[in-house]
Order: C-alpha cells, then sequence, then structure tokens
C-alpha cells in the first residue's frame, strides 16, 4: 500500500497523540518518519516512545528541508501555525495544520495565498466536522427544508481547565505567546461549526473577561451577540471554569427547532411555516402545531483520525477533504471579531479592520508578562475533545 510519508511539528499534547495514532496503524496511507520539537523533554519523549526509524529534529527548518518527508503536521503554539505552513508548501510539502490557522486573519490571509500558489494539499484539522451530529444539523440547514434561520444559542462551557493546565507552558495564555485565551485555544472548533452550518455573522458585540476565574491574562469567560446577515440574531457563550459544563446548540427555524445536546440531536418540526402561520392565524394566542421528529444519522464521529484519513487519501487519490485549509480564516474572523469588539466596546462588523485589530493585539503582546510559577507538563488530550470518539 502507498503511504504518505509524513513529519510532525511540535509534539506536545496534540503533536505526540497524533504520532502514537499514526505509528499504532490508526491512519493506514500515512507513515510517521519524522517529528520536531524545540524542547529537550519532547524530543527525548520521541526517542524513548516512537520507532527506531523515526526522524527527530530540533526545529521545523531542518525536519521541512530533510526530504525525509512529504507532508507534514504542524502542531505548536499558534503565532507558529502561518510561518511553518508557508515554509512547507514553499519547499514542496503537504499541509495539514491544527487549529486555530493562525492567530490574527492578516497573518492567515498570506499562508492561503501560499497554498493557492503551491498546488499541494493543504487541510485543517477542524476535527469536530467528522461530527455526525453536526453534520447533520449542517444537512438540514442547507437543505432549506425548515426554512431560514431566525435565532442561534450556543452555551459551551464543557472545556473546563484546571490553574494547572495554564502553568503547564511559558506560552500558555499569554498574549504573546498563544494570542488569546478560550476563544483561540478551545473555541475554534465550536466558532467553525458556527459558521459552517449557519453561516458567517457580519456583526458582532462581545464581552472578554481577562483572567475572570484564573490566574492568566487572556479570556476565560465569553458572552458574544451576533447578527446575521438575514436578521437572525445569536447568543454565544463559552468558558473554561464552569463546573458542571455544558454543550448546547440550538438553532431555532422558520420550520422549527434542532437542539444539539448530550451528543444527541433533537428536531421539533412545526407543521407549517411559522411565518405563514403569523400572518394567517385569526386568533392571538394560537402557537402553532407541531411534532418532535426522529433525527437519523450515521453514527460516525471518527474525529483527527478522520481527517488525517481525508487528508492522505486526498493527496494519494484525490478524495474530499474534511476542512480544506484556506477555511480556517473564517472561524479566525469571529475569533478577531469578539476580541476586537470586547477591546475597543463596541460592535464590529465582519470584514473589519484587519490592521486596527493587530495594532490592538500588539498592545497587549507588548505588556504580555512573563510566568513565573510555570510546571512543564504534557497532558494526555485523549478524550477532551468535546465528543465521544465513534469510528
Amino acid at each position: 500500500m502507498k503511504k504518505v510519508k509524513l513529519g510532525i511539528i511540535g509534539i506536545g499534547g496534540m503533536g505526540s497523540g497524533h504520532a502514537k495514532n499514526i505509528v499504532a496503524g490508526k491512519v493506514s496511507e500515512l507513515e510517521l518518519t519524522a517529528v520536531a520539537d524545540l524542547r529537550d523533554s519532547r524530543r527525548i519523549w520521541a526517542k524513548e516512545n516512537l520507532p527506531q526509524e523515526v526522524r527527530i529534529f530540533d526545529d521545523a527548518e531542518s525536519l521541512i528541508s530533510s526530504g525525509c518527508c512529504e507532508a507534514v503536521l504542524i502542531a505548536t503554539p499558534h503565532y507558529e501555525h502561518p510561518r511553518i505552513t508557508i515554509l512547507a508548501l514553499e519547499n514542496g510539502l503537504h499541509v495539514l495544520c491544527e487549529k486555530p490557522a493562525g492567530v490574527y486573519t492578516k497573518q492567515v490571509r498570506e499562508m492561503n495565498e501560499a497554498a493557492a500558489a503551491s498546488n499541494k494539499t493543504f487541510a485543517i484539522m477542524f476535527n469536530q466536522r467528522t461530527n455526525c451530529v453536526y453534520r447533520k444539523m449542517k444537512e438540514i440547514v442547507d437543505s432549506g427544508k425548515m426554512g431560514q434561520i431566525k435565532r442561534v444559542n450556543w452555551i459551551i462551557t464543557n472545556w473546563y481547565r484546571t490553574q494547572a493546565y495554564y502553568d503547564s507552558g511559558s506560552w500558555r495564555a499569554t498574549w504573546d505567546g498563544e494570542g488569546g485565551g478560550v476563544l483561540l485555544n478551545q473555541c475554534p472548533h465550536n466558532l467553525d461549526l458556527l459558521q459552517w452550518i449557519c453561516g458567517l455573522p457580519v456583526k458582532v458585540r462581545a464581552f472578554c473577561h481577562n483572567g475572570k476565574w484564573h490566574d492568566i491574562e487572556v479570556e476565560d469567560d465569553v458572552t458574544a451577540y451576533l447578527e446575521f446577515e438575514n436578521g437572525a440574531t445569536g447568543v454565544f457563550v463559552t468558558s473554561t471554569a464552569d463546573a458542571p459544563g455544558k454543550n448546547r446548540f440550538e438553532i431555532l427555524l422558520e420550520k422549527g427547532c434542532l437542539l444539539c445536546e448530550d451528543e444527541k440531536l433533537t428536531c421539533y418540526e412545526l407543521d407549517v411555516n411559522e411565518r405563514e402561520h403569523c400572518f394567517s392565524a385569526k386568533e392571538g394566542f394560537a402557537t402553532p402545531s407541531g411534532h418532535e421528529a426522529e433525527i437519523e444519522t450515521d453514527g460516525q464521529n471518527p474525529q483527527h483520525m478522520g481527517v488525517m484519513r481525508a487528508f492522505a487519501a486526498h493527496i494519494l487519490h484525490g478524495e474530499p477533504l474534511v476542512a480544506a485549509g484556506e477555511e480556517g480564516i473564517r472561524g479566525l474572523m469571529l475569533s478577531n471579531a469578539m476580541h476586537l469588539s470586547s477591546w475597543t466596546e463596541s460592535t464590529v462588523q465582519i470584514p473589519f479592520d484587519e490592521e486596527r485589530f493587530l495594532e490592538q493585539l500588539n498592545e497587549r503582546r507588548a505588556s504580555s508578562r512573563i510566568k513565573k510559577n510555570v510546571v512543564e507538563a504534557t497532558f494526555d488530550t485523549e478524550g477532551t475533545y468535546g465528543s465521544k470518539i465513534r469510528e
């Protein structure tokens, strides 16, 4: 069987998990040939835990120029994603980049331009798009059979993190090291799904609370109000300190409601479009009738393995990707808009002034503090992705 020779750049929590899955044969068309990490401790881990034939490099540049890989998976801190992606593409390598695509959209545009000019496969690790529930929600919304979206509400607060998590790396939860908090680390998946299923909002008013629940300088609690092009509105709430946390995603449409909660998708379908009922009913309190409808899915939710399998299959056979890398800018656009809105205490229209956002971000990077209580640790991320894996 033909396999794509893959190098992983960054073998912390996510990168090491990907490495172990590939070595275990869970992605049959990928062969792990190299890894790279700036930290001695992670290179020692690689030497002790990966097959002897896997080459180990000190940095991304050495791995990319080595000639031992056809593709790379980038799992470094966020600011490095665009730079390493561009370098790999310019050196003729296919790229699968972990989320987020980058920290700010201006930088990611350069990344996308390099991808468009490269004639190489470029994908992003939006593993939540493989979830059968979210795929079915998109299918129903796109079909139009339940009419236009009227309202979107997502409470996504089951990303609980302790102070030990934030103290596990000098770059974590700092403006200069990570570029943001819950919006940029945990919620790229949710922001991508929101825009993928419902479309990108055109207006945002957000309230981002920095270090509200943890000793960090970036946001760990966010509430945002959204407006969409068709007049629909929405609310997005997230935190890394709610216990118990919730994951409740509700889409109200003209002909009913979709609700995703506790890994289940339920649908209440009206017998007639609410807009039609509103103007034809003769009684003032005549609520439209409806019924709960059964929603069948294919039950599949392969997560990261699904993204990696599709990545290899696209390179080898031209099959579809789960998410093309160029799409990474859309969820980031929403994240940047939320930050900018909170920083400026104003409603932000999308598209927004990217230079203004970068100026605001750089002000925060300039005053970013040096963390004193770092206890370096690489946590096992298995089972922390917000969805149960069903192959």
